[in-house]
């Protein structure tokens, strides 16, 4: 059996770096918001936008992510799309208007989208299954140190410096990150241009879409993880202008946010020691459910404060970091051959989940109902998908044992 281009070590720190860049860039970013409220003499419903433009961008962009890391390799477009980052981040720091900064984010969004899509494809063309999940789990442990320590740290950065130093740690981050896919990063495939014929790329998007074990699995991770997403756009607002907390204290009650998921990821790894990662999705999604339903309900009943919000927040997250491996493998699974167009869209759908969210919890006029209402929604929705999975799955698999069946059946003799 020949070894993986790149070993498990290596493949999870890279792994790692490239998915961080799209949760450190917003998660550094959501201190600032209040702030450039006044910066640029506008409105929250404004600077929300800058927020929405930058997961549309990150999104939308995911879907020619895909084909690009497909086509090109995970290599060249690593780097393509990370100088399209740089150029956003750098129009950032210099944007003189909220508009040229709407357009930046826009950009920066595009640009970061290859992260999420090249991280996921390189552990499914190296890794598969139970080991490959695993591997997701490594990776998630690093990476929730992005969300977990962003907050904090553009929060205190603004404070010494200004909202322009977050930018600019975004330009420094995006030349790391440039550097490691020229001097790190193997290629994983060989490079297949016809990928990128328009055709090719909807005969494969449909072949996702109409399978029902990858779309169900993506769902179940579109709502979970979209509830972070969603709540970088309410949580802001939420806890600085509801609960009254300052940029820097708000950046540091994340922790209960991706300090949980982080927390969570560990002791999944501490569990896979004796049980599967497939045994972990169901306790996952019980804590789901659980923090759900008191984030409906514990700002109503006991006040909105930092622990009616965050603590039921924390529940989910640590929920969510159960799940997440294994169903990103699971969804994967019947794609080896588009793992990178695969990865697009369950990521698609992820910023998708989250976009829909915090735009439908900008209707709100009060963000305490916003969030919950929104968030809790999503994570019952996630639970839901699950039942669904499980149905497809198990239909599949039943259908690939009777195809293998039939191959070993020997012809009648003449």
């Amino acid at each position: 059996m020949t070894a993986p281009i790149m070993g498990v070590g290596r493949t999870a720190l890279i792994a790692t770096i490239l998915v961080s860049v799209g949760p450190l860039s917003m998660a550094l970013y959501t201190p600032a918001m209040p702030m450039l409220v006044e910066a640029f003499d506008t409105t929250h419903s404004v600077i929300k936008i800058t927020l929405t433009a930058y997961f549309a961008g990150f999104a939308l962009s995911q879907l020619a992510a895909g084909p690009f890391a497909d086509a090109l390799g995970r290599r060249r477009s690593t780097i393509i799309f990370i100088g399209v980052y740089i150029l956003g981040s750098l129009a950032a720091v210099l944007a003189p208007t909220v508009e040229i900064l709407i357009v930046a984010r826009l950009v920066q969004g595009v640009g970061a989208a290859i992260g999420i899509t090249v991280s996921r494809a390189i552990i499914r063309d190296l890794y598969t299954g139970e080991r490959g999940a695993r591997l997701f789990n490594l990776v998630a442990i690093a990476m929730a140190s992005a969300p977990a320590f962003g907050p904090a740290i553009g929060g205190v950065t603004m404070r010494i410096a200004g909202w322009h130093a977050i930018f600019v740690l975004m330009v420094m981050f995006g030349f790391f990150i440039g550097g490691i896919a020229i001097f790190a990063l193997r290629e994983t495939i060989v490079p297949d241009v016809s990928r990128l014929r328009p055709l090719n790329i909807l005969r494969a998007y449909k072949a996702l879409a109409a399978n029902a074990e990858f779309l169900t699995a993506s769902i179940v991770i579109a709502s979970a993880t979209g509830m972070f997403y969603a709540q970088a756009t309410l949580l802001p607002f939420v806890m600085m202008d509801a609960v009254g907390l300052t940029p820097t204290e708000f950046g540091f009650s994340m922790l209960f946010q991706s300090g949980t998921f982080m927390f969570g990821s560990l002791t999944m790894r501490l569990l896979l020691r004796w049980w599967t990662p497939s045994r972990l999705v169901v306790p996952g999604l019980c804590l789901i459910v659980a923090g759900s339903i008191g984030l409906a309900t514990a700002p109503h009943l006991l006040g909105a404060s930092l622990l009616t919000v965050m603590l039921p927040v924390a529940v989910s997250a640590f929920g969510v970091a159960y799940i997440l491996p294994y169903m990103l493998m699971a969804g994967m699974r019947p794609f080896p051959h588009i793992a990178g167009q695969a990865a697009a869209l369950t990521g698609f759908m992820q910023m998708g989940a989250g976009l829909l969210g915090g735009t439908i919890g900008a209707f709100f006029a009060d963000p305490i109902w916003a969030i919950s209402a929104v968030i809790p929604a999503m994570g019952l929705m996630s639970a839901a998908a699950f039942v669904l999975y499980r149905r497809a799955s198990d239909k599949a698999q039943r259908l690939e044992a009777d195809m293998q069946a039939a191959q070993v059946i020997p012809a009648p003799a003449e």
